[in-house]
C-alpha cells in the first residue's frame, strides 16, 4: 500500500509537472549564464588533466542527447588515474535527459555491485551524497561514483532529481541539470579507490557551478 501511495503522488507531480515545463517550453524557459564544459580547468587542486579531452561520435551524441559534456582523464600526484564526466542538459523539457550508470552500464557488458553511498566534502560547500558501485567488465574492474547536479541541487537519488526538477521547473522555470561521474580503477584496496575518488569528486565540485548554474 505505502509503495502505492508513492507511486501514485509519483505520477501526479510528473503528471502536473509535465503540464507546467510544456507550458513554460511555450512561454521560453529560463536561461542562465554558464561556462562551456570544454573550458573546464585542465587542474583541479592537485589533480591535473591526463591527455586530451573523449569526444563522442554523432551516433552516441543522438543517444545522449547532452547539450555539453566533458570526458576526459585526470592524474593525482601519487600517479592515481581518474576518468571524470559531465553531462549537462540545458532544458529537460523536450524529453532529454541525463542517462543513469544504473541502465547504460549494464548494457555495456559492466556488472554493477556493492552500492553505496559515499559523502563528497567540497571546500567552502555543503557536503553531499554521492552513489557508489563497483563495476567490472572483462577483467577490469573499476569504482563508480556519480550524482546529479543543477539549479543549486546535488543529489543522489535519481527519484529526487526528477521530482526536484518538475518542482524547480514551476518554481524557477528552469530544468537544466546534469549527470556528474567519476571512475577509478581499483587496484589491491577499495578503500584507497573510494577515498580517491571522494577527493576528486570534491575537487571538481568547487569549479561546476560555473559549467552547471545553481
Amino acid at each position: 500500500m505505502k509503495n502505492s501511495w508513492r507511486f501514485a503522488i509519483l505520477l501526479i507531480l510528473l503528471l502536473a509537472g509535465g503540464i507546467v515545463v510544456n507550458g513554460w517550453h511555450y512561454l521560453g524557459e529560463k536561461r542562465v549564464a554558464r561556462k562551456e564544459l570544454k573550458d573546464f580547468p585542465k587542474q583541479v587542486d592537485s589533480w591535473q588533466q591526463s591527455g586530451t579531452d573523449a569526444r563522442f561520435d554523432d551516433a552516441t551524441m543522438a543517444v545522449l542527447g547532452a547539450s555539453d559534456y566533458t570526458m576526459r582523464d585526470y592524474r593525482a600526484p601519487n600517479g592515481q588515474l581518474a576518468n571524470f564526466y559531465v553531462g549537462y542538459y540545458v532544458t529537460q523539457a523536450d524529453g532529454a535527459t541525463y542517462h543513469s550508470p544504473l541502465n547504460c552500464m549494464p548494457g555495456a557488458g559492466w556488472v554493477m555491485s556493492q552500492p553505496g553511498l559515499v559523502t563528497i566534502r567540497p571546500k567552502g560547500r555543503p557536503a553531499f551524497e554521492a552513489n557508489r558501485y563497483i563495476v567490472e567488465n572483462s577483467g577490469t574492474k573499476q569504482l563508480l561514483v556519480y550524482w546529479y547536479q543543477g539549479r543549486g541541487r546535488t543529489v543522489a537519488s535519481e527519484y529526487w532529481g526528477k521530482i526536484y526538477t518538475v518542482l524547480d521547473s514551476v518554481r524557477m522555470r528552469r530544468s537544466d541539470g546534469a549527470m556528474v561521474r567519476v571512475t577509478i580503477p581499483v587496484g589491491d584496496s577499495e578503500a584507497d579507490a573510494i577515498n580517491s575518488a571522494a577527493e576528486l569528486a570534491a575537487s571538481v565540485s568547487t569549479v561546476l557551478p560555473e559549467f552547471i548554474p545553481d
